[in-house]
């Protein structure tokens, strides 16, 4: 956090953060967290959740979740609507299958979770390589989970582009069949392209021109939602991921003012 704390970013006006990087630390770099937590919006990202797994909910983690977003404001937060673990931890997000009796377990898991962190979560729409025990289409899923569980949603605009891809669906029909009355703020990354028919989600490169221009989509059908920039490797200098921020504030100008001017364009630090 050093280079954003000496010289503070005027076109950045959120963070997110994963709050298991962050429960229990202190010392220099818990201060320096609450330096930037007094001054900013944040919101959190979760990474270990693991809404979907067979396993008990890990409520102990919940809890401390819950201590974390109260002790410093954080406006929301949110999950993959995936999972990552059973016995232990697999440290990747795995698809949960596309069924009924899915949708089912997931809704009751969420609405649990919001019951302990007494708050809405967010789920988010997962890139994803394989869809085992298929039954439905990936929009009716994420549709009826949202639905059953009365969650809301993180949309991630790159994950519906390298899905289209992989998939083979229309990435703009998929985008404006999510629920606008649902949506708490956009992803927008980079991502690697391993075939032209192959796109893996990495958070690890520029955002290209189509997903851009799918932004542009969701800002014309949704309104101007707060919008953040992941960028979680091959990491550039600083002015040049301002510089992604900065065309994510000259779209949203483009297309009217945002819903919230607190949290407009962001980056995840």
């Amino acid at each position: 956090m050093g280079p954003l704390r000496d010289h503070p970013p005027a076109a950045v006006d959120f963070f997110e953060i994963a709050p298991e990087n962050w429960i229990g630390v202190g010392g220099r770099m818990g201060k320096d967290f609450r330096w930037f937590t007094e001054r900013y919006p944040f919101v959190a990202h979760g990474l270990s959740l693991s809404i979907g797994s067979p396993a008990p909910l890990d409520e102990t983690f919940i809890q401390r979740v819950k201590r974390l977003l109260d002790e410093h404001n954080i406006r929301f937060y949110t999950e993959h609507l995936s999972y990552c673990s059973d016995d232990g931890h697999l440290y990747d997000l795995m698809p949960i299958p596309f069924t009924e009796e899915a949708v089912h377990h997931v809704a009751g898991r969420i609405r649990r979770v919001q019951d302990i962190l007494e708050r809405r979560i967010a789920m988010e729409n997962v890139s994803y390589y394989a869809a085992p025990g298929k039954q439905m289409d990936e929009i009716d899923f994420i549709n009826a989970v949202l639905q059953e569980a009365d969650c809301d949603l993180l949309l991630d605009v790159n994950n519906i582009y390298v899905n289209s891809i992989n998939h083979r669906y229309d990435a703009e029909t998929f985008l404006t069949s999510l629920p606008a009355e649902r949506v708490v703020y956009f992803h927008i990354a980079g991502h690697y392209d391993e075939a032209d028919d192959l796109k893996v989600d990495t958070h690890g490169a520029p955002i290209i021109d189509p997903v851009w221009s799918l932004l542009e989509t969701a800002y014309r059908h949704f309104g101007v939602v707060p919008t953040l920039l992941e960028r979680d490797f091959n990491i550039p200098p600083l002015p040049e991921l301002l510089g992604e921020v900065s065309h994510i504030k000259g779209l949203q100008e483009k297309w009217g003012d945002a819903h919230d001017r607190d949290l407009s364009h962001g980056i995840h630090a």
